[in-house]
């Protein structure tokens, strides 16, 4: 699946907000309880998501013009990677997570860093992700992948 990747902005903030949130609790909830899952996806507001895309790097993909995916970087690391659920196991993750690795390379930082939710575990995994510390008081596997 071809989508086109652009930077986010301010009017994407309902569409990335929603998106998010259908990802964790349709997504994450395969990893987790569904409650744990909920409780995860209620932590963010839309004035928070607006303040996401002033403070980070999110960068979206676009798919027919709509918006199935985003993922977000400050300085090494990787803060979020979401996915439309209908458009999971499609490349749309793996697209994003390539462009944001290139990005990173470019400006010469040597290692991407992130936490992971026992559901993404694997997907990082299999692109060359690898544990680096124990996972966090809320569940999530810090993980890291040499770049340089």
């Amino acid at each position: 699946m071809k989508a086109v990747h652009r930077p986010a902005t301010l009017a994407d903030v309902n569409r990335l907000f929603e998106l998010r949130r259908q990802s964790i609790t349709k997504l994450a909830a395969k990893g987790m309880s569904f409650a744990d899952a909920a409780s995860w996806a209620e932590k963010l507001t839309i004035p928070g998501m607006e303040k996401k895309i002033r403070e980070l790097e999110i960068w979206v993909a676009e798919v027919n013009g709509a918006v199935v995916g985003w993922g977000a970087i400050r300085g090494d690391r990787l803060e979020g990677l979401y996915t439309e659920p209908d458009f999971a196991g499609r490349g749309i993750g793996t697209g994003l997570l390539s462009l944001i690795e290139v990005l990173m390379r470019g400006r010469g930082i040597p290692a991407v860093r992130a936490e992971a939710s026992s559901n993404a575990v694997a997907f990082y995994f299999r692109r060359g992700y690898e544990r680096s510390g124990p996972c966090t008081s809320n569940g999530a596997q810090p993980i890291k992948k040499r770049l340089l």
